[in-house]
């Protein structure tokens, strides 16, 4: 294995990772579906439960310090600066409540890996073109049902691969020197716009007819 190839896995690692936590939820933090419900409880319509969602995590990952209330420490799988974790798995978790919002079982292999793609950004719909995707149009059950095992290999690693390109994180990502962080420090436009652009695409993909 190559060191580039070395470093997508280890950020599909963390990803893996960030998303089982993300179902689960973290001290101080609850799963994505109780972040979903939440937002199901107020009622009104889909959109406008996902654009307040949207929202409100923005505010989290512009807002330094936003995990520093969590209770008791929290080890990564691997070495990964404590800012990129802590937006990431935000991000990961808000996605993963749209879709869940949306009616889709985000238990399934298939979802994670669009919750995945949604991290992309505006560079989504280049990860899977290939694959028969349109970002921009909402995924039906059928086309999940219809993402084979080996997509969802190939896609991971397209993902993954765009992640460490975005964060800059291609020289400092390393599997097995796990980083234990209390909280994380979160701050700056860059990543409330960059949320914004995530949560549109997981609304598009997840909400939109």
């Amino acid at each position: 294995m190559d060191e580039n190839s070395e470093k997508v896995s280890n950020m599909l690692v963390f990803l893996d990772w960030a998303y089982q936590k993300s179902l689960k939820g973290i001290p101080g933090c609850g799963s994505a579906i109780d972040l979903a419900e939440d937002y199901i409880k107020e009622g009104g319509s889909k959109i406008d439960m996902v654009n307040n969602l949207i929202r409100w995590q923005i505010a989290k990952t512009s807002t330094s310090g936003f995990l520093t209330g969590l209770g008791g420490v929290i080890t990564l799988p691997v070495a990964i600066p404590a800012n990129v974790s802590s937006v990431l798995y935000v991000q990961i978790r808000m996605v993963a409540a749209i879709a869940h919002i949306g009616g889709y079982d985000i238990r399934s292999d298939q979802v994670k890996t669009l919750v995945y793609v949604s991290l992309c950004g505006s560079a989504a719909k280049d990860v899977v073109k290939n694959v028969g995707i349109r970002i921009g149009t909402k995924v039906t059950q059928n086309m999940i049902r219809s993402i084979s095992g080996a997509m969802i290999i190939k896609i991971n690693q397209a993902v993954g691969f765009r992640l460490l390109t975005k964060t800059g994180t291609t020289g400092i990502i390393n599997l097995g020197k796990s980083v234990p962080i209390v909280g994380g420090i979160v701050g700056g436009t860059f990543d409330g716009v960059s949320t914004n652009t995530i949560g549109n695409v997981a609304r598009d993909m997840f909400i939109k007819d």
